[in-house]
């Protein structure tokens, strides 16, 4: 690869990079190839009926490759999917529901009752075969009893602007939730469970994806009352979410299933899919364009303008005498201060732009980070694309590059610059890929 020179045609073709980059990452997540690739026709050996229940990002992709593997007349019924509004598509011999994402609606509530209710009539010798992609934690809300819809919204709502992880949303998610920490599985007993699960979770804890609910939960109604006291929201929660937990945790309401509970003694699960799997797949076709490729994080986590600003100073450090490629995965979190528009890699983008100016990062420098899925928080974007050029052109649009990012507004910010990364709903979700690429300076 040539050395590119400082222009607005050499930066282009740095950008291109970064994209064909990013779009190699989710082509390695593609559910439809990776359904095909793990569920072989032997897995129905042995069971009378099929059932065939998919919820999160992927869904639809995953069940129209499960329905085309299943043996004619196996399956019990249509299948039942569930997705985001956005990846709603028509799939042969299955009934498929379009839901909110990230924030549940009553048409996730319907789509969760369904499932429920077809797992609850499968009889032992059946299979209930459960595609699991990101995004399922939402998408099939069924809350407790005594919690309605509108009261989980508003705990969750609350966690999500607390900055909490996914892991700790997932907790208190588990413990309001029927279907949620188990729960799927203790409804499909004593019918046999097999889960193909696309991962969205750093280190892929089968029980954090979808808030596991094919997967015993070590977590516990304590640990949920923690996490929202250490976020100090514990008073803010409704009434009647603060009630159920106190009574979880006093044991006056049946703790989710534990790890050894004899339920899942016939439930299985295979991963087909991750954040370091795509990873990997950047890796790999950045070295196809000669670039000098290395893992920066296979983790990245932790407050988005904080990483940002740590990337740069890496960067800052290294001597860059050729292309450069420095790749990420994961999942920062934002803690909500201003009431700007924007998600985690709107804003790792918005402050990696402005920590390079800062640090004075002089070498040709694109740098990309965007959701898999294809979106970006509450927001048409999955995220941001920046350049040494990037705060110039905020403030020839009359932005304060500053300003914005204090309010949480990344959005309008990177839209002044023409920095929005926008690809559409992919039909994927396994969390968020981070790309950054250095030429020296000429």
């Amino acid at each position: 690869m040539n050395s590119l020179a400082d222009t607005a045609a050499g930066l282009a073709s740095v950008r291109q990079d970064a994209l064909s980059l990013f779009q190699a990452g989710i082509t390695a997540a593609d559910p439809y190839q990776a359904v095909k690739r793990h569920l072989a026709p032997e897995l129905f050996n042995g069971y009378s009926k099929v059932h065939l229940i998919a919820f999160g990002k992927a869904a639809c992709a995953m069940a129209q490759a499960a329905a085309e593997i299943v043996p004619a007349g196996m399956l019990a019924g249509k299948g039942i999917a569930v997705t985001n509004y956005d990846n709603v598509t028509d799939v042969d011999n299955v009934d498929v529901f379009g839901a909110s994402h990230p924030l549940p609606d009553t048409a996730g509530l319907n789509g969760a009752k369904l499932i429920a209710e077809r797992v609850l009539n499968a009889q032992q010798h059946e299979l209930v075969l459960v595609l699991v992609s990101g995004g399922g934690s939402a998408l099939i809300p069924y809350p407790a009893d005594q919690i309605t819809l509108q009261e989980k919204i508003a705990a969750t709502d609350l966690l999500l602007a607390s900055g909490a992880t996914i892991n700790q949303i997932n907790c208190v998610r588990k413990h309001l939730s029927r279907l949620k920490g188990g729960g799927l599985a203790r409804m499909a007993a004593p019918a046999h469970l097999h889960a193909l699960i696309l991962s969205d979770v750093l280190g892929d804890d089968l029980s954090a994806i979808a808030s596991g609910p094919t997967v015993a939960d070590d977590t516990t109604y304590a640990d949920a009352i923690d996490i929202l006291k250490a976020k100090d929201i514990w008073q803010q929660i409704p009434a009647n979410v603060r009630k159920h937990l106190e009574q979880g945790q006093s044991g006056a309401i049946a703790e989710t299933p534990k790890p050894g509970d004899s339920i899942f003694n016939h439930t299985e699960h295979t991963l087909i899919g991750s954040n370091s799997i795509s990873v990997n797949a950047m890796l790999q076709s950045a070295r196809k364009l000669d670039y000098a490729a290395e893992l920066y994080s296979g983790h990245l986590c932790g407050e988005a303008g904080e990483e940002a600003e740590k990337l740069v100073l890496h960067a800052k450090a290294l001597t860059i005498n050729k292309p450069t490629a420095l790749l990420a995965g994961g999942e920062t979190t934002v803690t909500l201060k201003g009431d700007g528009r924007g998600g985690r890699n709107q804003e790792i983008a918005l402050a990696f732009a402005i920590a390079a100016e800062k640090y004075n990062l002089t070498d040709n420098w694109v740098f990309l980070s965007g959701g898999t899925d294809g979106r970006d928080g509450p927001t048409d974007a999955a995220g941001g694309i920046v350049d040494r050029h990037t705060i110039k052109r905020m403030t020839e649009a009359g932005i304060s590059p500053i300003e914005r990012l204090k309010n949480n507004d990344s959005y309008h910010a990177l839209k002044a610059s023409g920095d929005l990364l926008n690809t559409g709903a992919t039909g994927t979700n396994v969390a968020d890929l981070q790309i950054l690429l250095i030429q020296p300076a000429p």
